[in-house]
């Protein structure tokens, strides 16, 4: 089959735009191309010449290696390009120099990040997510989003623009916390907080009727504002698995059930308001791209996911674990196309520590790569699937990077040496994932 300068499948089924675009032939989805093609996004995240320092150090080891390897950065680039796209990769993920996408003989598509929540949260100090009803917050994104996306308003090479990475929505790996018990803890007077105990306020009316269900220590609304910490009266576990049978269970306790009640109605909010501001801001800035997603580090509530499927144009989330089909299956409710950002395998025969990161760990080099067919062919008898980024270019320091990371994330390692079970396995299912996935409408159930 031909395939466009982008890698995508050149057959006649759409027709070109000059920049992509999600469609559906059949009930699967599709990126489509600049030129017409039918495009999955099959991408590596980090592809830099200096990833990651080692921690408390300015030494970059990858980057020392590929200087003496290649001379300079460029012809690293070069190569770089060369070799992800003889892997039969087609797009740069996130963190990567985009100079790279041009440096081979092929184009690689580029998806960078712009950080939008993430960027203001970190100019507000004491959140955990960023205060999406702060007078400032429209504004602020809206700035970052005309000074990041409006240079690349016109670039065909972009496969559209991820909002932020892992924010917090829910309970999960982190903690425990509720979007609304962060906002109900951020300082009193915050345009935030205020707006979740009015929340609380409208639907109790009495304070009297709230407080058997919170039990907190104040006996007023007012007094309620002022109080320093605001306790969960319960905790709930992360969605996802069986989450729904133990909630069921858990609310048979008809306070349990308000608590939740609480929580979930408040993060439908916060999510719809999130979502549709930045995915504005974007497209003011940008509107000939996508917009796709908030790369969603685990499973949030319905009310998140429901939410996320109003407003952008492609659910982007990252799945560390051996098979993505029970999130894929998850997200499908959203009627949304589904990009995978973020999975990886780490092999403790590669030398190093491995002790801090996320994913599954394996025996070897070609555990590694069987776990990759395993995953990806998963992934691609999915209908809503476009696309799968691999986390990431190169392996971290053994000596752990900025936050610890030690692990054997790389396609290639700290010398620059590549994976040869691992880029075999990629190479193989990259080429063919076009024509695994036009087979995904055969894995639906029946109408």
């Amino acid at each position: 089959m031909r395939r466009t300068k982008w890698g995508g499948l050149a057959d006649g089924c759409f027709e070109p735009s000059g920049f992509f675009r999600v469609e559906q032939d059949d009930g699967v989805f599709w990126f489509v191309d600049p030129d017409g093609g039918r495009f999955l996004s099959k991408g590596v995240n980090n592809v830099q010449f200096a990833p990651d320092q080692i921690r408390g150090t300015d030494r970059t080891p990858y980057a020392e290696a590929c200087l003496a390897k290649y001379g300079s950065r460029n012809e690293w680039r070069r190569a770089a390009a060369e070799r992800l796209t003889g892997w039969d990769f087609n797009t740069l993920g996130c963190w990567s120099d985009e100079i790279v996408a041009g440096a081979g003989a092929l184009p690689l598509a580029t998806a960078p990040i712009v950080d939008l929540g993430a960027s203001f949260w970190l100019h507000r100090h004491g959140q955990r997510f960023p205060d999406v009803f702060d007078a400032e917050f429209d504004n602020h994104i809206r700035q970052r989003a005309k000074d990041l996306c409006t240079p690349r308003r016109n670039a065909p090479e972009l496969l559209g623009t991820f909002i932020d990475n892992e924010l917090y929505w829910s309970p999960d790996w982190r903690g425990h916390d509720e979007l609304l018990t962060t906002f109900l803890n951020f300082p009193p007077g915050r345009a935030g907080r205020v707006t979740a105990i009015t929340a609380l306020q409208q639907h109790y009316g009495e304070f009297a009727h709230f407080n058997v269900i919170w039990h907190t220590p104040v006996r007023s609304w007012e007094a309620l504002h002022a109080l320093e910490t605001i306790a969960a009266p319960f905790v709930r576990a992360a969605p996802g698995g069986d989450y729904a049978v133990l909630e069921a269970e858990a609310n048979r306790n008809p306070r349990r059930a308000a608590f939740a009640a609480d929580c979930d109605a408040f993060a439908a909010v916060v999510a719809d308001r999130y979502f549709e501001l930045c995915t504005a801001a974007i497209k003011a800035a940008d509107p000939n791209h996508l917009v796709l997603g908030a790369r969603l580090g685990a499973l949030p509530h319905d009310g998140v996911v429901a939410a996320a499927g109003r407003h952008l144009d492609v659910i982007s989330f990252n799945c560390y674990g051996f098979d993505p089909s029970a999130l894929l299956d998850a997200y499908a409710v959203t009627g949304k196309p589904c990009l995978i950002t973020e999975f990886s395998f780490r092999g403790d025969d590669a030398g190093l520590p491995n002790s801090c990161g996320g994913g599954p760990r394996v025996a070897t080099q070609a555990d590694r790569a069987h776990a990759f067919e395993r995953y990806v062919a998963a992934a691609l008898i999915k209908p809503n699937l476009v696309g799968y980024h691999w986390f990431e270019h190169a392996d971290q320091p053994a000596e752990g990077r900025f936050d610890g990371e030690d692990c054997n994330y790389g396609t290639v390692t700290i010398k620059d040496e590549v994976y040869p079970e691992l880029t075999a396995s990629m190479s193989r299912l990259n080429a063919a994932a076009e024509s695994i996935h036009r087979k995904a409408v055969a894995a639906r159930p029946a109408a």
